[in-house]
This record gives structure tokens, C-alpha cells and sequence, in this order.
């Protein structure tokens, strides 16, 4: 995913088209930023956060940490476990951390984006960024995840789980989704079924 929503920002690629920007800006009302982690426009891989603070990967330019500083508070996440987007689903009630993350990460991203973090796989598995959509009403979620990785999400973001797919039964949704309180944007291919799955679960209705 190339689009990664933090708080009221909506953080979209340098490269990206005039007519695609247009409709970013016409779909999700809110405001929008240019943006490269590291030159890469992998953002919802690479950059997640909240209206407190944001987590990116270190491969991010010293230029670019500067620009996200007026957007909150910041923590580079180290070699190893760098894929920010894919190692947090956070929203402003709590932070959801990969299991590979250290507990000095962990600390770091509970100070940063002031909230209560907790690590979980998700249907066991370690990437939780590919396989969650969080927002402030709810979460989406891999079909396959266990009723105790539901019961540590749901307490620690404060939000009801719900399961769907993307694109066509895909269950890797947070790499097809990404969305705001209010709106969101889905890969192409997506089903009415599936769209309304994604609007229910995370209370776009």
C-alpha cells in the first residue's frame, strides 16, 4: 500500500499523478502531504502512527524525519524491525506490536504515540501491518486470527474486530486498504461484499 492515514494527515507519494491526488483529495476530505521514506513510496510499509506521533523506518533521510517532527513526535524504528507500517496498527486508543519487536521498541512506541501498546501475532503470523485495518470505530482483520489475538486487539485499541478480504478474497487486508474514521480507499477488484464487510467493520456507515 502506497497511501498511510496518521491522525488527520493522509500521507501519499511524491510520484504520484495529478488526477489520483484530485481523487485522494475528493474521497478522504482531508489533509493531505507529498511524501518518500528513504525514497521509497511504500509508505503504508514504511510510516505508521496516530494524532500523537508516527514510526517510520530507518531508512528514512535525516531531511524527512525533519519534516515529520510538525506532525508529531517520532520514533525510527532500528534495523531489523524497520518496516514500521508493516510491524503497528495503532489508532489514538492503543498500538498493536509484531512480536519481533524489542522491548526497548515497544517503550519507544508507547512514548511516542501516547497509548498502551501490546505485542500479538495475527493468525499467527508476525507481519500484523499486512493483516490489520484499524481505526478510531474498528478493525479489520485476517480472516484466520484466533479468538485470543481478537481478545488483545480488541482491549488494547478499545475498537469491535470484524473479519473480511480485500480484492477479490484476499485475506492480507491491511496491504489492500487504508482508511480513515471516515472514509477508505480499497484495491481494485474488491467485491460489493467485501466493501460492505470493510464499511461495517470499520464503522464507515
Amino acid at each position: 500500500m502506497h497511501l498511510s492515514v496518521i491522525g488527520d494527515v493522509l500521507f501519499y507519494p511524491r510520484s504520484l499523478d495529478s488526477q489520483s491526488i484530485t481523487l485522494l483529495e475528493t474521497a478522504f476530505e482531508m489533509e493531505m502531504h507529498p511524501f518518500l521514506v528513504g525514497g521509497s513510496a511504500l509508505l503504508g510499509s514504511l510510516l505508521r502512527g496516530n494524532k500523537k506521533g508516527l514510526a517510520v523506518a530507518d531508512i528514512a533521510f535525516e531531511s524527512e524525519l525533519d519534516e515529520l517532527t510538525s506532525f508529531g513526535d517520532v520514533v525510527v524504528m532500528q534495523s531489523g524491525v524497520n518496516a514500521a507500517g508493516n510491524l503497528i496498527e495503532c489508532n489514538d486508543f492503543g498500538a498493536i506490536v509484531s512480536p519481533i519487536v524489542p522491548d526497548s521498541g515497544l517503550e519507544m512506541i508507547e512514548d511516542v504515540l501516547g497509548v498502551k501498546s501490546m505485542r500479538t501475532t495475527v493468525a499467527h503470523q508476525e507481519s500484523i501491518g499486512s493483516l490489520l485495518v484499524a481505526n478510531n470505530k474498528g478493525v479489520l482483520s485476517h480472516p484466520d486470527i484466533t479468538p485470543e489475538e481478537v481478545e488483545i486487539i480488541e482491549s488494547t485499541l478499545n475498537v469491535p474486530l470484524m473479519v473480511g478480504t480485500v480484492t477479490f478474497g484476499s485475506p492480507f487486508v491491511g496491504a489492500g486498504c487504508t482508511s480513515s474514521d471516515s472514509n477508505a480507499l480499497v484495491g481494485s477488484g474488491s467485491t460489493g461484499p467485501e466493501l460492505n464487510r470493510i464499511e461495517d467493520a470499520l464503522g464507515l456507515i
